[in-house]
């Protein structure tokens, strides 16, 4: 990519503010439940650390309304589980840009490491318009390193005021190497992929994904439909839906997208549906389009899972973006499943197969093929904007090479 890195600065004596994403899921003890996302993270403060700077690390952590502390979403267990994985002493400031965040940074060591807390708890990161708040980051640091992709889409204060404040005071604004693999990996994917060229697409529904769907098209050789938006196409194609998940009012845009796609388009043959969302509940295998009434579609069938198992072991290309069903729950991960294996079986033949973050990359970590394929985003929103082909403002402020 054409931006500067932070390998391309020199962090000697130095402090290095990182815009990290360290949105990490949580038990009900506020126990991380999977920290990808800190450990994605550890190559570029590393590389700050080793060569003699100092790093200070900000991020976000579920969605608190900017209206002060929430002690349920504070960063310190990330902190903690950060020094684990550093084998290092690792601070936590009180406050994000304020009086307790200046004295730490102020007094942070060579190779040391201060976390300042939720950018969130600040009612000016959203609107990114609060100049003191946004001045009282650009004053902790030498540098910015923009390392939080799963953000990239959104232009909060720590994501694109803070940089262009930084800058404005001759300060150098850069990516991290893990926004750097994402942008290299999801913009090669849709410039210049090897073919055959196959998206696979599932989640909720088709008006999540309109976008991504139409500028797939245009590129791929297929694009395979699965999970709940699958059934608004049966509804379009006037077929029976049953109790499942549905956007009647998306139908006529489902036709567009069917016409559109003609042959590229791919929608499941069949469907694992349920009287109730459970697994002890009353199940059929039927026909894509004849679910009964007072059953719900809740994963693709059989035949659709090989169906799209054979086509993607084919391909040169893989993007694949929400799950086909309910894999969180037996017997409904098995479309999942399936596809999983084939992603990772064509990793193997040479393919080049990246998992779109959010739901799909759960699936992977917790079917354990999250290390069989080329790359597991940590941004679903994020990835499935620069799908839609989307460039992020995030980005462009930064330094160019």
């Amino acid at each position: 990519m054409s931006k500067k890195t932070v390998a391309d600065i020199d962090p000697r004596g130095k402090t290095v503010l990182v815009r990290v994403d360290f949105n990490v899921p949580q038990d009900e003890a506020a126990a991380i439940t999977d920290d990808r996302r800190i450990r994605m993270a550890l190559p570029t403060i590393r590389s700050i650390l080793d060569r003699g700077g100092k790093a200070i690390l900000m991020s976000h952590l579920g969605r608190p309304a900017g209206k002060g502390f929430e002690p349920a979403l504070s960063l310190a267990p990330v902190a903690r589980r950060l020094g684990e994985l550093l084998g290092q002493a690792v601070a936590l400031a009180t406050d994000t840009g304020g009086v307790d965040s200046i004295a730490q940074a102020q007094a942070l060591p060579a190779g040391g490491v201060l976390v300042v807390e939720n950018v969130r708890f600040n009612k000016g990161e959203k609107k990114g318009d609060d100049v003191a708040y946004v001045n009282g980051l650009a004053a902790l640091a030498d540098a910015y390193v923009n390392d939080a992709f799963g953000t990239c889409h959104r232009n909060e204060a720590s994501m694109h005021a803070v940089p262009v404040a930084m800058k404005a005071l001759g300060k150098p604004a850069v990516v991290g190497f893990l926004v750097s693999k994402e942008i290299a990996y999801l913009s090669d994917a849709i410039a210049s992929p090897k073919r055959p060229f196959v998206a696979i697409l599932g989640g909720k529904k088709v008006s999540d994904k309109i976008d991504v769907i139409k500028n797939l098209l245009s590129v791929c050789d297929h694009v395979l439909i699965g999970g709940a938006m699958a059934y608004t196409f049966s509804l379009a194609e006037g077929g029976q839906t049953g109790k499942s998940l549905v956007e009647k009012d998306k139908v006529d845009l489902a036709k567009q997208l069917i016409a559109m796609g003609g042959s590229k388009l791919v929608v499941p043959l069949d469907t694992h549906c349920a009287d109730d969302f459970a697994a002890g509940a009353n199940k059929q295998i039927v026909k894509a389009g004849e679910i009964p009434d007072g059953f719900e579609g809740l994963d693709i069938g059989p035949k659709t899972a090989n169906q799209y198992a054979a086509i993607i072991r084919g391909a040169g290309t893989v993007v694949w973006n929400g799950p086909m069903g309910v894999f969180e729950m037996p017997p409904f991960d098995a479309g999942t499943r399936i596809v999983a294996e084939a992603v990772a079986e064509a990793t193997r033949l040479g393919a080049i197969t990246i998992i779109g973050g959010g739901d799909s990359a759960a699936a992977v970590e917790q079917m354990g093929y999250a290390e069989k394929v080329s790359h597991v985003s940590t941004g679903g929103g994020a990835s499935l904007e620069m799908l839609e082909g989307k460039a992020f403002e995030t980005v462009a402020v930064l330094d160019e090479k």
